[in-house]
Protein backbone atom coordinates (compact mmCIF):
# COMPACT_ATOMS: atom_id res chain seq x y z
CA UNK A 1 0.00 0.00 0.00
CA UNK A 2 1.40 3.22 -1.17
CA UNK A 3 1.43 6.11 1.03
CA UNK A 4 0.83 10.24 0.31
CA UNK A 5 4.14 11.07 -1.10
CA UNK A 6 6.11 13.40 1.38
CA UNK A 7 7.02 16.83 0.47
CA UNK A 8 10.90 15.33 0.64
CA UNK A 9 10.60 12.28 -1.04
CA UNK A 10 11.39 14.39 -4.86
CA UNK A 11 15.31 13.37 -3.23
CA UNK A 12 18.69 13.37 -4.85
CA UNK A 13 20.18 10.46 -5.87
CA UNK A 14 23.11 11.41 -3.40
CA UNK A 15 20.63 11.82 -0.44
CA UNK A 16 19.87 7.59 -0.89
CA UNK A 17 21.11 5.06 0.80
CA UNK A 18 24.03 3.31 -1.23
CA UNK A 19 21.89 4.49 -4.86
CA UNK A 20 18.98 2.83 -3.28
CA UNK A 21 15.51 4.22 -3.31
CA UNK A 22 15.92 4.16 0.48
CA UNK A 23 15.46 7.62 2.67
CA UNK A 24 16.01 8.08 6.48
CA UNK A 25 13.70 10.57 7.52
CA UNK A 26 13.86 10.87 11.22
CA UNK A 27 13.33 7.64 12.91
CA UNK A 28 11.26 6.64 9.48
CA UNK A 29 12.76 5.11 6.32
CA UNK A 30 11.00 5.19 3.30
CA UNK A 31 11.34 3.66 -0.32
CA UNK A 32 11.22 6.49 -2.53
CA UNK A 33 10.47 6.50 -6.81
CA UNK A 34 8.57 9.07 -8.67
CA UNK A 35 5.41 7.22 -8.58
CA UNK A 36 5.24 7.80 -4.65
CA UNK A 37 6.96 6.60 -1.74
CA UNK A 38 6.22 3.71 0.78
CA UNK A 39 7.53 3.81 4.29
CA UNK A 40 9.71 0.88 5.65
CA UNK A 41 7.94 -0.35 8.32
CA UNK A 42 8.99 -3.91 8.48
CA UNK A 43 11.21 -4.53 11.88
CA UNK A 44 13.98 -6.78 9.76
CA UNK A 45 14.60 -4.38 6.64
CA UNK A 46 15.11 -1.37 9.25
CA UNK A 47 17.72 -3.09 11.01
CA UNK A 48 18.81 -3.79 7.64
CA UNK A 49 18.88 -0.27 5.97
CA UNK A 50 20.08 0.67 9.71
CA UNK A 51 23.35 -1.28 9.34
CA UNK A 52 23.89 -0.86 5.69
CA UNK A 53 23.65 2.67 6.75
CA UNK A 54 26.33 2.24 9.65
CA UNK A 55 28.66 0.46 7.13
CA UNK A 56 28.63 2.65 4.18
CA UNK A 57 29.17 5.42 7.10
CA UNK A 58 32.74 3.65 8.31
CA UNK A 59 33.70 3.15 4.59
CA UNK A 60 33.35 6.61 3.61
CA UNK A 61 35.10 7.75 6.69
CA UNK A 62 38.23 4.94 5.58
CA UNK A 63 38.59 6.38 2.14
CA UNK A 64 38.52 10.18 3.62
CA UNK A 65 41.44 8.85 5.72
CA UNK A 66 43.43 7.33 3.06
CA UNK A 67 42.75 10.59 0.89
CA UNK A 68 43.93 12.39 3.91
CA UNK A 69 47.08 10.18 4.25
CA UNK A 70 48.03 10.36 0.96
CA UNK A 71 47.93 13.74 0.80
CA UNK A 72 50.29 14.83 3.40
CA UNK A 73 52.64 12.08 2.61
CA UNK A 74 52.67 13.51 -0.62
CA UNK A 75 51.42 11.08 -2.87
CA UNK A 76 48.63 13.22 -4.16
Amino acid sequence: MTCPEPSWATVHWSERLADTPAVRSGERWWLVAPSGAVAADDPALSHELDSLAVDMDAANRAVAQLVRDESEQGLR
